[in-house]
């Protein structure tokens, strides 16, 4: 089958002629654009996409005591999920060993306390007034799509 406008076009030998490797995955392309358009269903992005695209998490820097100074940002993550990079830091795994932490700067060798931000607010391991920066980059998402506080898009710390 052909394909001219919105409309698809019989060929006369084409059930007669087997169609090329090349031709198929076209006419196979085709469809599946047709299919997806019309069905209203989005492509879903692969697992190695979502990680590369990153999170946003909450970071709080242990290296001081039991609290630090914290802030909200896209994480990204290798491929086994053990490490995170953040604002050209590495950060693995302490793997459950940490004292109130859970992973560790590869280049400085500080402690920090890092995880999903709470919809409800108070991220921080133990609560407290502490401000938590919010990154420019993901301001709008956090107070639209985690907290659900749209009118406080604007505010740059939570």
């Amino acid at each position: 089958m052909g394909r001219r406008g919105s409309a698809f076009v019989v060929r006369p030998l084409d059930h007669v002629m087997p169609k090329s490797a090349a031709r198929k995955s076209v006419d196979l392309e085709i469809a599946i654009a047709d299919a997806s358009q019309g069905s209203g269903l989005a492509v879903l992005p692969t697992r190695k996409a979502k990680a590369h695209a990153g999170r946003i998490m909450y970071i709080e820097c242990k290296a001081g005591g039991l609290t630090g100074d914290a802030r909200i940002g896209r994480v990204t993550f290798s491929k086994t999920g053990r490490t995170l990079y953040y604002r050209g830091q590495t950060f693995q795994s302490l793997k459950g060993a940490g004292f109130k932490s859970n992973y560790y700067c590869v280049e400085t060798g500080e402690d920090f306390w890092i995880s999903g931000p709470k919809r409800r607010g108070g991220d921080a391991l133990y609560g407290g007034s502490t401000p938590i920066e919010i990154d420019e980059d993901v301001r709008e998402e956090y107070w639209r799509d985690i907290r659900r506080q749209s009118e406080r898009i604007h505010e740059t710390v939570a």
